[in-house]
């Protein structure tokens, strides 16, 4: 008999045990979760310090895009397939790709244009007056 209610007191709490265990894993991954996230608030407050800076911005400006200052004369070398060689080549992003409609906004648009006058069409065909004018 005392063996039984041992083991049950072993089963019961080996389960709030473990939800103890887990819990604490939790909290530890979270921890690390919100240290990185610190550390990327401080470096992106630090590139937000450095845009206020003029030179920075110049300096940003000279190595994105190939801008000189005036009175400085730039340099490209360009190659014989017509590319401009060199590790700096100045590009500017991939134009991100227009994003499909969803289906719903698809919808509720149709609904929206559902309910407005139409708009008169244009004709083909000319008008008398002038075309007699032209004559």
């Amino acid at each position: 008999m005392l063996l039984s209610v041992v083991l049950l007191l072993l089963a019961s709490y080996t389960s709030t045990l473990h939800a103890w265990w887990q819990q604490r894993g939790e909290i530890q991954t979270t921890k690390a979760l919100i240290a990185t996230t610190n550390q990327q608030i401080a470096e992106l407050e630090d590139q937000k310090q450095r845009w206020n800076d003029p030179a920075y911005v110049k300096q940003q400006a000279k190595e994105r895009f190939g801008w000189v200052s005036p009175g400085e004369v730039g340099y490209r070398v360009i190659g014989s397939d017509g590319k401009v060689q060199g590790a700096d080549v100045p590009t500017l992003d991939v134009p991100t790709e227009a994003r499909q409609p969803d289906w719903y906004d698809k919808l509720w648009g149709s609904v929206k244009e559902a309910g407005k006058t139409p708009k008169p069409q244009p004709t083909n065909t000319p008008d008398p007056d002038k075309v007699l004018k032209d004559q």
